[in-house]
């Protein structure tokens, strides 16, 4: 019996919830809004993802666990992943799961509201406390920064925040 593609994109959005990045266990591709297009032809799938940065230097592992997990699925015999640069990735795309995944690592997420260029803040992942300072806008990767709670005194990273920019 065949399955609808609705269906089986459905069940190719669900496994990709599931498929964590492998800097952030726990934090799924879907939550970070990598995931851009899924199309499905017969028993293939083509996925295409947009990364977080262009240089992430997990893309390679992210491909593979995507495809791997994608294949495991009845429906799917065949899986291609794609990293897309035309459309560009923004903070915007985390999901609500996703941001509060980041905190459970001790990760903020992006301000809600940021004006390129502006300074920003966020509260810590660990108190609450809005009284943060930044540390460090260059964190151990390209998308985090670093910063310190002034209330529990720890510092934490935070996710940088990428918006659309717009050019007249």
């Amino acid at each position: 019996m065949k399955v609808p593609i609705e269906e089986t994109n459905k069940k190719i959005y669900n496994v990709l919830k599931h498929v964590d990045d492998p800097e952030l266990p726990g934090v799924s591709v879907f939550d970070l809004g990598m995931v851009h297009k899924v199309e499905v032809s017969g028993k293939g799938a083509f996925i295409t993802m947009i990364p977080t940065f262009t240089g992430c230097p997990a893309l390679d592992i992210i491909a593979k666990d995507v495809k791997v997990a994608v294949e495991k699925l009845a429906e799917i015999d065949c899986c291609k992943v794609e990293f897309s640069y035309r459309q560009p990735w923004t903070t915007d795309a985390i999901t609500e799961k996703g941001k509060e995944q980041l905190k459970k690592h001790g990760v903020s997420p992006p301000p809600e509201h940021y004006t390129p260029g502006e300074e920003w803040s966020v509260d810590c992942p660990f108190c609450k406390s809005p009284f943060t300072s930044m540390e460090n806008v260059f964190g151990p990767t390209a998308c985090r920064s670093i910063l310190y709670c002034k209330t529990c005194k720890n510092p934490f990273e935070a996710m940088k925040p990428v918006v659309k920019y717009l050019v007249n």
